[in-house]
Order: C-alpha cells, then sequence, then structure tokens
C-alpha cells in the first residue's frame, strides 16, 4: 500500500475541493445508461434463475450469486442519488433512490441521513457511531472489562463484520429507522413505507415463484450484495494508516484525503462497485457522480498515490481492529496487547 508519509509535500484536502468541483455536473443520459445496464440484467438474472430453479437448484443457486454483483451496482446507484450526484434534478435522484431502497432493503431517506452524517464525521474520534463501523482506540479497549474487550473483538471478528452483520442490518436493523427513531415522521415513512413494498413484492415473489424463488434467488443475490457491500465500506476507511483525529485536530476535508482509501480494483469489479474503491475523491467531493471518478484520476494522477491498495494488499487489513494513537495507525489486537505488555516492562 502507498505511505503517504513517504510521499513530498502535496496539496492539502482542502485545496482539492476547487480543482475537484468542474467534475460535479451529472450527464442525465449518462445516468440512464448506467442504471439500465444495471437494472435490465439483475432483472433478466432474477427471471432466469427462477426458471432454472424448475430444473436445477444448484444452477438457481449459481444464477442468483451472479447477480448479487449487480445488486451490488444497484446499491452504488442508490448512494449515489443520495449525494444528490446521479441526476442532475435532486427530486429524481430521491425518487430513483427510494425505488432502489426496496430493492436494496434500505429506506432510502433513513440511509441518506446516517450516510450523511458518515460523510460530515468520518474520520472524528469525537462523533462515531452512527453511519460507521465501531473503532475504538487501544486505551479505550484496554479500559474496557474483560466481557466488555470480547465483546468488541466478536464484534471485529470476519465472521460478524462480513457475514452475520450484513444479514443483520439488511434483513433486521434496516426495518426500523435506527439512530433517528425521535427525528421526526420522515425516516419511520421511508422505514414503514419500504417494509410494506418490501412485503408485497416478496408476497407475490412467493405467490408466483414459491420458495425457490424467496430462498435460491432472492436470498442468496441479496446476502452476496449485503457481504460485498461490507466489505467495500470497512475496507474504505478501515486501513493502517487511515487518519484519525479528534477536537480542533480533526479538519474534514484532510479526513477524507488521508482517511479513505484508493482501492485500486480490477476492471470487472471496479465496474461492479461503480468506482465506490476511489473513495478519498468520493469524500472530498461526493457530488461528483461515479462514472466521472475515473475521469478525476485520468486528469490528476497524483491522487492515486493517495491511501493506494490493490486487492491483494487489502486483505491483511481484516486483521486490523483498533486505532493506536500513538503511532497514529490502526493495529490488530496482537499488537495491541504487546505494546501494553512492552509498556508495562519499561514502567
Amino acid at each position: 500500500m502507498t505511505n503517504n508519509n513517504d510521499a513530498p509535500a502535496r496539496a492539502s484536502g482542502r485545496d482539492w475541493v476547487m480543482t475537484l468541483a468542474k467534475y460535479r455536473e451529472p450527464d442525465n443520459l449518462r445516468s440512464v445508461f448506467e442504471l439500465c445496464v444495471s437494472a435490465g440484467p439483475f432483472i433478466a438474472l432474477w427471471v432466469l434463475a427462477c426458471w432454472v430453479a424448475q430444473y436445477s437448484y444448484l444452477g438457481a443457486l449459481a444464477i442468483s450469486i451472479v447477480n448479487g454483483g449487480f445488486l451490488l451496482r444497484l446499491f452504488c446507484i442508490q448512494h449515489d442519488c443520495g449525494h444528490g450526484s446521479f441526476f442532475g434534478d435532486r427530486r429524481v435522484s430521491d425518487w430513483v433512490g427510494r425505488v432502489l431502497g426496496v430493492v436494496t432493503w434500505t429506506p432510502y431517506d433513513v440511509w441518506r441521513r446516517t450516510h450523511s452524517i458518515h460523510h460530515s464525521h468520518a474520520g472524528d474520534l469525537g462523533h462515531r457511531g452512527i453511519g460507521d463501523i465501531m473503532t475504538l482506540t487501544t486505551e479505550e479497549y484496554h479500559q474496557r472489562s474483560a466481557f466488555g474487550r470480547w465483546l468488541y473483538r466478536a464484534y471485529r471478528s470476519p465472521i460478524v463484520l462480513f457475514g452475520i452483520g450484513p444479514s443483520y442490518i439488511f434483513f433486521l436493523q434496516n426495518r426500523l429507522p435506527l439512530g433517528l427513531m425521535t427525528q421526526g415522521r420522515k425516516y419511520w415513512i421511508s422505514a414503514m413505507g419500504t417494509n410494506i413494498a418490501l412485503a408485497a413484492i416478496l408476497g407475490l415473489i412467493a405467490y408466483v415463484g414459491g420458495w425457490q424463488a424467496l430462498v435460491l434467488v432472492m436470498l442468496p443475490s441479496t446476502l452476496v450484495a449485503a457481504s460485498i457491500g461490507m466489505w467495500l465500506f470497512y475496507i474504505q476507511h478501515q486501513f493502517e494508516e487511515t487518519h484519525w483525529d479528534e477536537g480542533d485536530d480533526w479538519q474534514l476535508h484532510d479526513a477524507a484525503l488521508h482517511g479513505s482509501s484508493h482501492y485500486d480494483l480490477p476492471p470487472i469489479l471496479r465496474w461492479f462497485s461503480a468506482n465506490i474503491g476511489i473513495h478519498h475523491v468520493h469524500h472530498l467531493y461526493a457530488r461528483i457522480p461515479f462514472y466521472r471518478l475515473s475521469e478525476v484520476l485520468r486528469d490528476h494522477a497524483e491522487l492515486g498515490d493517495y491511501g493506494r491498495m490493490t486487492l491483494r494488499e487489502s486483505l491483511a487489513c481484516a486483521r486490523l481492529d483498533l486505532w493506536d494513537t500513538g503511532t497514529r495507525k490502526l493495529i490488530s489486537f496482537r499488537d495491541a496487547h504487546r505494546m501494553k505488555h512492552q509498556a508495562a516492562l519499561a514502567a
């Protein structure tokens, strides 16, 4: 992974904002095209999997797993809609996002608000807990009880973060406007409206396609998309040289530039994830449509060096668990215990 600390002095995060502003305007025809080439194959594979299920459960399951990639891309489009970057008219973006929210099991207005909080406080140690992955400092971890440390270790395990966690979030947590339950009826309408639409669609699917359509078609594609999506969200901020600060030391644009990764994926994975790997640019200027993020890197190659990691390099990040304020790095539980032991011997 590229070490930003070894790079020569370059423009600050705030300096980049003016440069990136010229990329913010979406092309409505291009947006319609991107929506069609994502939703069209998703629907076609859904129908194909239901038909194949009559003859081969394994075949239907395989098609559904592949279709998880298209569902992931639809969620990424919903993500752009939430930032008002997909269509020039914000109302169009919002209604497309709400429809996609039913497909992705995600109440659009609830998610848009919590995701906005994430963007406003990413890398801010003083504002954690909404729209992000829970991350403790080494000091906070050692101050917990034995049971509290066990709970955090369980939460940070790959099985929970990328398996049980996504299932819980999309199938259960999203059914209520958690975190916004006292913030007005708008978020209740979003959650309950999505739930009602989902219930109607699932009922229709079960009536027409039977249990096979739910278990072999809907469930696998949703689980695949949710797990991959959680991994992408994790790797966008949970890497060794990420950026956390607190109080006056925290600066929004520097946190965006240095605390968000450039996940340099192979072209096919970049397509299915709608360039979300170019996350540092996205956090610097969230109004840039996903299909223009690669244009930014083409015109400003120096931005490609910030937080860059390959698919292979990213796998090592799964063992990182705690933010160490001394070394200013994300470290593993093992390293945290080793450092605590060394400090005790030196005392």
